[in-house]
C-alpha cells in the first residue's frame, strides 16, 4: 500500500477504492486461510491498454501493455497451491519473469514507446524493475 498524499490529492475517491481493495486482500487472506482459500492481489507495473487508459491518459505520457500480461500473471498465481500463497500483492511483470517469460515486448502496445508506470506503485517497486518507466507523478 502506498498511502502518500500524492495519490490522494488528485483523485481521493479512486485512491480510497484502490487502497480498500488491498485491505480486503489482507483481511480475506487471514479470514479464509484456515479453509485453504487463498486471496491475493495482482497489480500492473505499467499502464494497461484499456479503453479507460486510452480515454483518460492517452498515449502521450508513455506506452502501455496489453491486458494479456495480467491474464498470464493471474494464471500463474492461480496455478499455485493455495495454502502457501495467500495475502500477497503481486506485480504482473515480476510474476511472469519469475515464471520464465523473457520477452516482455510481446505485451507492449507500442514497443518503441516508453512504458508508463501504473498509479499507486510504491517507489521501491518502480526502482527495482529493470523496465524503464515514465510516470505521471
Amino acid at each position: 500500500l502506498d498511502v502518500r498524499a500524492k495519490w490522494f490529492g488528485p483523485h481521493v475517491a479512486y485512491t480510497i477504492s484502490k487502497n480498500n481493495m488491498s485491505l480486503c486482500t489482507l483481511g480475506h487472506a487471514a479470514e479464509f486461510a484456515a479453509d485453504g482459500i487463498a486471496v491475493n492481489s495482482l497489480w500492473p507495473l505499467t499502464a494497461i491498454d484499456t479503453a479507460a487508459v486510452r480515454n483518460v491518459i492517452g498515449t502521450d505520457k508513455g506506452g502501455s501493455r496489453y491486458p494479456e500480461i495480467m491474464a498470464d500473471a493471474a494464471h500463474i498465481i492461480l496455478s499455485k497451491q493455495a495454502n502457501g500463497c495467500t495475502g500477497n500483492f503481486f506485480i504482473d511483470e515480476e510474476v511472469v519473469l519469475a515464471d520464465g517469460v523473457t520477452d516482455l515486448f510481446r505485451y507492449a502496445h507500442d514497443p518503441s514507446a516508453p512504458l508508463m508506470a501504473d498509479f499507486f506503485l510504491p517507489d521501491d517497486i518502480v526502482k527495482r524493475s529493470s523496465t524503464p518507466l515514465v510516470g505521471l507523478y
